[in-house]
């Protein structure tokens, strides 16, 4: 199985997302500390070049890849993976699963706000002390949407590709 989180950027929530799936983080819905955040592989790290790259996170306890990617405001992107992914099981006989669980429901406006500053006007000084207060306001909603993510992967068994919106968490 893939799983493949994806948000506007891919360096934020998405990697969150990553890290608690991957138990790098806490297994908890506590708040999380500026050290683990900002220790998070990938975590405000990406640049405009990284936008629509599949970026491995790595392998779970189950087995199953784990990436993010950014797919900026481009609403056809993760449909179009999806149907990429159908041509695949179609054509040429691939069984795996494909999870696309969007992070951006989570996302607070503090987050919004550091990483703009950080990633898109490199101001540091200012976007990541954001990004660790939004990081600490939606860690616990990353959290439950990792859980959820894994929950529908491991009860849905009629369709290979999943598209979850995760409008819930806002």
């Amino acid at each position: 199985m893939l799983y493949i989180y994806n948000d506007f950027a891919g360096t934020h929530s998405t990697a969150l997302a990553a890290a608690y799936h991957l138990k790098q983080l806490p297994q908890s819905e506590r708040k999380l500390t500026k050290e683990e955040i900002l220790n998070v592989p990938y975590f405000n790290q990406l640049t405009k070049r990284d936008f629509g790259k599949l970026l491995f996170h790595g392998i779970d306890h189950e087995g199953n890849s784990v990436y993010s990617i950014g797919r900026k405001r481009n609403k056809y992107a993760v449909p179009a993976m999806k149907e990429l992914a159908l041509v695949f099981h179609e054509k040429f006989d691939v069984n795996e699963k494909i999870i696309f669980s969007n992070t951006s429901p989570t996302v607070p406006m503090a987050m919004s706000l550091g990483g703009l500053l950080s990633r898109g006007l490199k101001i540091d000084v200012i976007g990541v002390p954001l990004l660790v207060v939004g990081a600490k306001q939606c860690c616990d909603n990353i959290y439950r949407l990792v859980e959820n993510t894994k929950h529908v992967a491991n009860t849905t068994f009629k369709e290979n590709v999943i598209i979850l919106d995760n409008e819930m968490y806002k």
